[in-house]
């Protein structure tokens, strides 16, 4: 595959790091082998999986000559808090339209992320209600800017359209070069499940690529079975757009409902005790509501004997951690 005909910023400079976690695999029993990839030390504030996408996203802006970019997400959104960032970074304006998934959850003093968008400098937040149409209201805020005289682009939510979900193909051939020189071989990989664009990039890697790893989604807001067409449909759609005649096989497309709880960033117990694991075995600190419930859902597969004895299991750990400080009440207990 010739990722090469896209644009890009070059926010990924080196491969991040797959590490083993002995403790945290013991702690399970020593049924499975757990590593983990840490994309929540790619670059940008904080970290995070966005950051590979909005490389493509925002070098499209840039050649397109756009000098503001609107984007959306939850109140405590981790997208909307890179591509904050990297605008920040390329001098670029940010707006920002969140949607208050949770009726009420939007507070401006709030701590994580909603901080950080003060911090970074944010020039808008646009507060709209759960199940609004998205592309509608940042419709309406470009529409405000180019009267303004501004030239705005709209990066869509999690930065997961066709272009985006290019940083996962790229993270799957970069995942396949490390297994090459590690010597390692997985028998499956673990991803969150959310907006679509990282699952779906990693699907199309493993086909563009011919790897045959099983691939099973964790799903943080949709039920299963709209959540995996979703993801078919976007891998799908990357596959086409770099030229690969090939196309995911439905039944490849794996993303369980089962551990999002009472809603989309609405707290769980197997998510705390998920968090709590990881940050007491090996010192990674997970998020409250993608890598965290992700994780819990690894853990109740390998305690239910999902995985085959012994099997070595990829977990893709895309960030979010500042969002852990607006959880606090939620692991004080």
């Amino acid at each position: 595959m010739n990722l090469a005909q896209f644009p890009r910023r070059g926010y990924v400079q080196e491969a991040t790091p797959i590490e083993f976690l002995p403790n945290f695999s013991k702690a399970l029993g020593n049924k499975v082998n757990v590593y983990i990839k840490r994309d929540d030390l790619l670059p940008g504030t904080a970290g995070g999986n966005k950051t590979r996408k909005l490389d493509f996203c925002i070098a499209d802006a840039l050649a397109k000559g756009c000098d503001t970019i609107i984007t959306c997400g939850a109140v405590q959104s981790n997208h909307c808090r890179l591509t904050l960032a990297w605008s920040v970074k390329e001098g670029l304006d940010c707006h920002l339209v969140l949607e208050e998934r949770v009726k009420n959850s939007y507070n401006p003093e709030a701590s994580g992320n909603n901080f950080l968008f003060q911090l970074l400098g944010v020039k808008s937040i646009t507060v709209v209600p759960g199940g609004s149409n998205m592309m509608g209201e940042m419709e309406k805020v470009a529409e405000k800017l180019r009267a303004a005289g501004k030239k705005p682009y709209i990066v869509p939510g999690g930065a997961s359209n066709a272009l985006g979900a290019l940083g996962y193909v790229s993270c799957m051939e970069e995942i396949m070069h490390q297994m090459f020189e590690k010597g390692l071989n997985f028998d499956h990989m673990v991803v969150p499940s959310g907006s679509a664009g990282t699952h779906a990039g990693i699907i199309a890697g493993m086909i563009g690529n011919n790897i045959n790893i099983p691939v099973t989604g964790i799903g943080v807001n949709r039920p299963k079975a709209v959540q995996q067409e979703a993801v078919h449909k976007l891998a799908n759609q990357a596959l086409e757009l770099i030229g690969v005649e090939q196309r995911v096989p439905a039944e490849k497309v794996v993303a369980f409902d089962d551990y999002v709880g009472p809603g989309y960033s609405l707290p769980t117990d197997a998510m705390v005790e998920a968090v709590k694991l990881l940050a007491q075995t090996e010192g990674i600190l997970l998020d409250p509501v993608y890598s965290g419930k992700a994780m819990s859902g690894l853990i109740d597969l390998v305690r239910k004997g999902y995985f085959k004895e012994g099997a070595n299991i990829l977990f893709l750990h895309t960030g979010g951690s500042p969002a852990l400080y607006a959880y606090l009440d939620s692991f004080r207990k």
